[in-house]
């Protein structure tokens, strides 16, 4: 199964996205959630970001509307806009799961 994760908290959510088993997954951060690409902890990563075998999207209109520019995402994470999304649902995953 190839499953799309919107994932728009902040909170520490990495024993949920653990328990999820597909084939292969992919993480869109949007709202809050996008702090996972943008913000370090003690000059760590989010642990989001160590999920195995995932893809990392951060929503382009959501990082700026947070005064983020595309330049301070972390290298894993891939921004994209609405309509890469809507292609991203339509072509590359078969099922989409909301955190």
């Amino acid at each position: 199964m190839k499953l799309l994760v919107f994932l728009s908290d902040w909170r520490r959510t990495e024993d949920t996205l653990e328990r999820l088993k597909a084939d292969t997954m992919g993480i869109v951060l949007v709202g809050n959630g996008i702090y996972h690409a943008v913000v370090k902890e003690g000059k760590k990563d989010s642990p989001v970001l160590a999920t195995k075998g995932a893809k990392f999207y951060a929503l382009s209109d959501d990082l700026d509307c947070r005064g983020y520019a595309a330049d301070k995402v972390n290298s894993k994470v891939k921004v994209v806009s609405y309509g890469d999304i809507v292609d991203l649902i339509m072509k590359d995953y078969e099922k989409t799961a909301w955190l």
